[in-house]
């Protein structure tokens, strides 16, 4: 990673902001950093057109003429950003917009540092860091399995892991959006990522869920994906009542609606005999029968995929155990005397 962005990014992120449009800013931005932009996103459009038609004088003539009447609440909310008297401030690469709003902010007596290279340069060191080898551990099994609450317990018990599906705010399935809220923006989501394992050490193992390049609407970097499919993974399977009885744990209490809506969403797939059983389960309360039904085909899916796996790269894990804890500290061992 490039040493001025590594050293920006060392710096508080509530007092980082981002002067790009809001729409730039929605669609992915540093983590943590504050939306602070020079102009909107109407002002942006207009201010473009201006260029295309008039060229880069008249252009930047306008810009001035739109900011002109902005800049002492641009300082004031800078202020409110920055108690300690420092910010860091970036747009796309390091050009005119965070060079604009340095000079007014210096001015003004704040102390500022400038990403030189920008928003841009933080998304090439993104596709840089996952490119590189990375120690992965990838936790896999079939549906039901809670692999999201044994990922909990290795952090617990001091294992490295990245939680993709709660950093997606989707569970991965035709109902893995039940009760999670808005995904993020496809870019935001990839950045969370990042930072995540910034987080980590570099040299210890990470544990990951076994996730498709997708997680709902959001995809995993390439390089990230490609790493996934080349690690060592574990194969952890428990009895099938169990996992019927963790679904229903976990779904049984959502709304009923949301639920019917999962199951017509693989309708096509799962058969329409199958899928009309499933939604008169469903409306009975029958929600054991449901869950096994539903597991059923999940678990052919789930096999289907794992067969395209580096079985060398595999191994098994068979519990009886109920807590996920438990399973935790047996998956540690395993690792341990392997």
């Amino acid at each position: 990673m490039d040493a001025a962005l590594e050293q920006f990014l060392k710096f508080d992120r509530k007092s980082i902001i981002d002067v790009r449009a809001p729409l730039e800013f929605t669609k992915g931005h540093l983590p943590g950093a504050r939306s602070l932009p020079l102009f909107d996103d109407g002002e942006r459009h207009e201010i473009g057109l201006c260029f295309a038609k008039r060229g880069q004088e008249a252009a930047v003539r306008l810009g001035l003429e739109l900011i002109g009447p902005k800049l002492g609440g641009l300082v004031d909310r800078a202020r409110e950003y920055a108690p300690s008297g420092e910010i860091g401030v970036y747009c796309w690469r390091g050009g005119m917009r965070s060079a604009s709003m340095a000079w007014l902010l210096e001015t003004a007596g704040l102390k500022v540092i400038r990403l030189s290279g920008g928003y841009k340069s933080y998304r090439a060191a993104l596709h840089a860091f996952f490119e590189r080898p990375l120690p992965l551990m990838v936790l896999s099994g079939p549906t039901g399995t809670d692999k999201t609450g044994i990922l909990a317990s290795l952090a617990a018990r001091g294992e490295q892991m990245i939680d993709l599906e709660a950093i997606a705010r989707h569970k991965g399935s035709s109902f893995g959006s039940i009760g999670q809220g808005l995904q993020p923006e496809n870019e935001q989501f990839q950045n969370e990522v990042f930072e995540a394992f910034l987080k980590l050490e570099e040299q210890r193992l990470i544990w990951i869920e076994d996730e498709s390049h997708s997680i709902g609407k959001v995809r995993l970097p390439d390089g990230l994906y490609a790493a996934m499919q080349q690690a060592p993974w574990i194969w952890v399977d428990r009895p099938f009542e169990q996992r019927v009885e963790l679904l229903v744990g976990s779904y049984g209490n959502e709304a009923k609606d949301e639920l019917k809506m999962g199951i017509e969403r693989i309708r096509r797939r799962l058969g329409g005999m199958e899928c009309d059983r499933a939604l008169e389960y469903l409306e009975s309360g029958q929600l054991a029968e449901c869950a096994a039904l539903l597991l059923r085909y999940y678990d052919k899916a789930y096999r289907f995929s794992t067969e395209k796996k580096n079985k060398d790269l595999r191994r098994v894990h068979r519990s009886a155990s109920i807590s996920t804890d438990e399973i935790a500290a047996e998956l540690i061992e395993l690792l341990r005397t392997a």
